[in-house]
């Protein structure tokens, strides 16, 4: 049930966009393609075992650890904004 202007399920609508929005930014982050033998970052070494492990890597463990605290964390909240919450 909708109140207001919105129309039946369209807060499941809203839901289901913003799992497919994850889904479509996960699949873009995978990484494809022949992996590097020496990082980018440090020119160090990459293990074989990692190579096969991870499909496509450029960077080795601990620079990778390095960018992922670093990241920038995306929020998970959908900021839509439908008829409805903007009236509130």
């Amino acid at each position: 049930m909708a109140g207001g202007w919105a129309k039946d399920g369209a807060v499941q609508e809203q839901i289901d966009a913003s799992i497919d929005e994850a889904v479509a930014r996960a699949k873009s982050q995978i990484l494809k393609g022949e992996s590097a033998e020496f990082c980018e970052e440090c020119d160090e070494p990459i293990s074989e075992r990692r190579r096969i492990a991870v499909p496509g890597v450029q960077l080795c463990i601990n620079c990778q650890t390095e960018i992922e605290k670093h990241a920038s964390v995306k929020s998970s909240i959908n900021r839509r904004g439908s008829k409805d919450s903007q009236l509130r």
